[in-house]
């Protein structure tokens, strides 16, 4: 499970409660502007509600005070009341829920998700059918009706403690000389005797400040839970570590190939390089047309070819030429070594990301050893730019193509490589050619 860590900025006002420093954030002015602006909403939205309701509410009040003239035709409109709020209520639920959403970021600055259904396919058919058969829909319609009845309670017993706060911090202004008032539980003559409970308002007006946020934060889970779609949340959540854990792995990959690299260049490689000295100042001490001195001398031959062999490989590990100098000279240094007669286009102003320059170096690297081995092309180009915020990569040869990314675990690699780093990579052969392998990495 992820973790946050304490230093990270709370991302809703719940998270924010816990921070010492709640009340001088910006959080408990959010919760406030998210209280009141519900007042607002709730009329707004209530209004209809009310009117389709309101037959029902008058026949339960006859009935609860035995009144029972005209009760058939309240009964009538009660029943019409009810199925015009069925009918249109889903609709007008709607036009709740979106206005609700935004004001969530309020107080919650995670994503929003609406819910996605039918409901986006064309036509004025199944968009109304969605309207009335999807849940979330039907969610949309009990968070209207929340809205409009217990949210305004939870909100009215945090102003009312807010009030109350409010009248004791300011009873010592209230009191004079020839009268007394009442702070609800007891009365109070003299400022001086109104002290004491000033200081307890100051304290409970402090409380209620988290006694609001904490309403708007309850409020705002409700309206999370009801109008946004929480699986697809949860699966963007898993998405979201999964390209995270991928990151890590691709870093921890190349990490692990330069210390390979390093130690081989400076473990390897100087011994090897020891062993050919000394393999070649013992050939010297041998007579020339012993047996002893034709055996070194093999052993001498071999290797320096094996201190050959090894440069190359410690070289297709981490790439000299792309440490130093970067992409462009490391891609002339690939078109030097292919057998194939390669066109070099490079427009790469300055360095990159140091996981971009490799990815694209390898990209490269592979389809050029495609285009040798395989591919009996005469000639082959590189072209490479930044397109936006994009570093493009097109490697073309004109050989008999066919190529199927699907038999080889070259091409896939790559391809899952540029993935990570959230890119794209195409590969087009139809056969007789031409063969372009195109790559797309952010940078």
């Amino acid at each position: 499970m992820a973790t946050v860590s304490p230093l990270a900025k709370p991302r809703t006002v719940l998270d924010a409660l816990a921070r010492r420093t709640f009340l001088i954030s910006s959080w408990p002015w959010r919760a406030l502007l998210y209280g009141l602006s519900t007042g607002p909403m709730t009329l707004l939205f209530g209004l209809p509600f009310g009117f389709c309701l309101l037959p029902l509410a008058v026949l339960v009040n006859r009935v609860v005070h035995g009144q029972t003239s005209d009760l058939g035709l309240v009964a009538a409109f009660s029943v019409f009341g009810m199925l015009l709020f069925l009918s249109a209520g889903p609709a007008w639920a709607a036009v709740v829920a979106g206005v609700e959403r935004q004001r969530l970021r309020m107080v919650d600055l995670n994503p929003v998700t609406v819910p996605f259904g039918p409901a986006s396919e064309p036509g004025w058919w199944p968009r109304m059918r969605a309207r009335y058969t999807e849940p979330a829909s039907w969610r949309e319609l009990g968070y209207a009706v929340l809205l409009c009845t217990a949210i305004p309670a939870l909100y009215a017993v945090a102003g009312m403690v807010a009030l109350f706060a409010v009248v004791l911090a300011a009873s010592p202004l209230l009191v004079n000389a020839n009268d007394t008032i009442s702070i609800g539980f007891t009365e109070v003559s003299t400022p001086g005797g109104a002290v004491p409970y000033a200081l307890a308002g100051v304290v409970l007006l402090v409380l209620s400040g988290y006694l609001l946020s904490g309403c708007a934060g309850l409020h705002a889970m409700l309206a999370r839970a009801l109008l946004t779609d929480s699986a697809a949340e949860k699966l963007r959540g898993e998405l979201t570590e999964v390209s995270q854990s991928r990151t890590r792995l691709l870093s921890a990959f190349d990490a692990e190939r330069k210390r390979i690299e390093r130690d081989l260049h400076d473990g390897a490689q100087q011994r090897l390089v020891g062993l050919s000295l000394q393999l070649g100042l013992a050939k010297v001490d041998l007579p020339p047309d012993s047996a002893a001195a034709k055996a070194v001398s093999d052993a001498h031959d071999q290797a320096k070819k094996l201190m050959v062999e090894l440069r190359e490989l410690i070289n297709g590990i981490h790439p000299r030429a792309l440490a130093e100098l970067g992409l462009p000279a490391a891609l002339e240094e690939l078109a030097d070594g292919c057998a194939v007669p390669v066109t070099v286009d490079v427009a790469v102003p300055s360095r990159l990301p140091e996981p971009v320059e490799s990815t694209a170096y390898f990209v490269v690297a592979e389809s050029l050893t495609n285009v040798a081995k395989h591919s009996a092309a005469s000639c082959a180009s590189v072209t490479a730019k930044i397109v936006g915020r994009l570093l493009t990569i097109e490697v073309w040869d004109n050989g008999a193509g066919g190529a199927d990314p699907t038999r080889g675990t070259g091409i896939t690699g790559l391809s899952d490589r540029v993935a990570v780093l959230g890119g794209r990579m195409w590969v087009r052969s139809p056969v007789g050619g031409p063969t372009v392998v195109r790559a797309e990495l952010p940078c």
